[in-house]
């Protein structure tokens, strides 16, 4: 299936997903999982924070916030490893129970809890959030939903729709060395070398997939 191509600006994107999801879900006769990929930098963290808080203001407690990002490899793990230089790339991720996590989420009956990534520490924060009995809506954000290699191929059949985040390469990569350098944790030197050596593969391979997607939505940014 051809995805549906589209050129939005975030809030006009926020504008066709909130009623369409509502309407998901109204239909729905189980927890549905709408998906937001895009590659780093992309902003889809910030749109999906933002889907979940809408939909919450229609129906309080309906939707949870599921980031793949809780799911790196612990930075002990990646140091034992030697893999800190590629943190952020796919095979730096627990991906088979990230697939776990989700097809659970989709089935629970009790509350579950996950975990998140703290950009100020640079490691995996366990049981950062709780997804409540009530909740009907996960949205589901992170780089590598869509990609079509094991084990990161089951993530797609979990989602009930799945959102691509398009942003230009030169946009993305602005962005990137104002996030990494705010957090004041390396040097700009550094940080220019892990987004050549890194961040920007990791977008090329994002982007390769979104063609899975059911809709790609351009966004119609300055920066």
């Amino acid at each position: 299936m051809v995805p549906e191509h589209l050129r939005l600006t975030p809030q006009q994107a926020l504008q066709r997903l909130v009623p369409h999801v509502l309407e998901m879900e109204s239909q729905a006769r189980h927890r549905i999982a709408i998906g937001l990929a895009g590659g780093p930098g992309s902003g889809k963290s910030t749109l999906a924070a933002e889907l979940v808080t809408m939909l919450n203001a229609v129906h309080p407690g309906s939707a949870q916030l599921v980031p793949m990002d809780g799911f790196h490899m612990k930075h002990a793990k990646l140091e034992a490893m030697g893999q800190v230089d590629y943190k952020g790339a796919p095979h730096t991720f627990e991906g088979a129970a990230f697939v776990d996590f989700l097809r659970t989420l989709k089935t629970a009956t009790t509350a579950v809890s996950g975990p998140s990534y703290s950009r100020k520490i640079e490691d995996v924060v366990d049981n950062a959030f709780a997804v409540a009995t009530e909740v009907r809506i996960l949205v589901v954000e992170g780089n590598y939903l869509l990609l079509a290699e094991a084990p990161w191929a089951d993530v797609k059949p979990l989602l009930d729709y799945a959102v691509f985040v398009d942003v230009p390469r030169d946009i993305v990569k602005a962005r990137l060395l104002k996030r990494h350098g705010e957090e004041g944790l390396f040097s700009e030197e550094r940080n220019r070398a892990h987004i050549e050596r890194n961040d920007l593969p990791n977008y090329d391979l994002v982007r390769l997939s979104r063609d899975r997607a059911d809709v790609v939505i351009t966004m119609d940014v300055e920066r």
